[in-house]
């Protein structure tokens, strides 16, 4: 499998919708090259005050445009941080089957080094929402990601849902940067005492934050007092005091 570094090609400049007129990010599709015949799509947002860089993997069933991926990275630009988020290469071509963790890795490989080319100056944090933020801990288990900080994950999937275990968390032990676990009190696809057990045994650089109400795909049910704008919000806001601190 073709491992060399990334290929960036431009397509064209995209205005965003922001929040805060006075932060111009840039807009910017890219083309990362995985491998020497597997290109997937990328886009960068960068607003002019960031202060790092969100290499963002999007969840099993839903790409890099999903509404909730398009919110975070709207979200993190207002609070001053770059975002990479990027397509898996099934998502890509269409195919609902994600890719075996190998094909993963590499992209998550690919689209690191395409955001330490794109970004020389920012520091890199990597991760993502459920498969994208487990492929990358497989991927920094495996290897140390160049350039990279910490990791956040977005509802890290500890098991297959009313499946509790913990086999999925295999490899956390393994990584050696600071973690951020942004976790709903409703997910099923991480029983809450379960998770906490294994965020604990990963030493005081890992941290998990609770979100009352919120489930894997950060909703809220219609009785909750809650939104799932003001869930989004308070996970950013913990995700950028997270960042001062590393």
């Amino acid at each position: 499998m073709f491992t060399g570094p990334a290929v960036i090609l431009p397509l064209q400049h995209v205005t965003g919708v922001w929040w805060q007129p006075d932060v111009l990010p840039q807009s910017e599709p890219v083309m990362i090259s995985v491998s020497e015949t597997v290109p997937v799509s990328g886009l960068l947002e960068r607003p002019s005050n960031a202060s790092a860089c969100y290499v963002m993997a999007h969840g099993a069933g839903a790409g890099m445009m999903h509404p909730f991926m398009v919110a975070v990275a709207d979200g993190l630009a207002e609070r001053g941080i770059a975002t990479l988020r990027y397509q898996f290469p099934y998502m890509e071509q269409g195919s609902k089957r994600p890719d075996r963790p190998p094909l993963a890795h590499t992209t998550v490989r690919a689209a690191i080094d395409a955001a330490r080319r794109l970004c020389p100056t920012l520091s890199l944090i990597a991760g993502g929402k459920s498969f994208g933020g487990r492929m990358t801990s497989q991927a920094e288990a495996e290897a140390s990601l160049p350039g990279v900080v910490g990791l956040t994950f977005f509802g890290f999937p500890l098991h297959p849902s009313k499946k509790p275990c913990t086999a999925r968390a295999e490899q956390l032990a393994r990584v050696n940067m600071p973690m951020l676990f942004l976790q709903g009190d409703r997910d099923g696809l991480a029983d809450l005492p379960l998770l906490e057990s294994v965020v604990g045994t990963l030493g005081r650089t890992a941290k998990l934050k609770i979100f009352h109400d919120a489930d894997h795909s950060c909703h809220v049910p219609v009785r909750s007092a809650r939104t799932d704008a003001l869930v989004r919000e308070e996970m950013l806001d913990a995700f950028l005091l997270w960042t001062k601190a590393l």
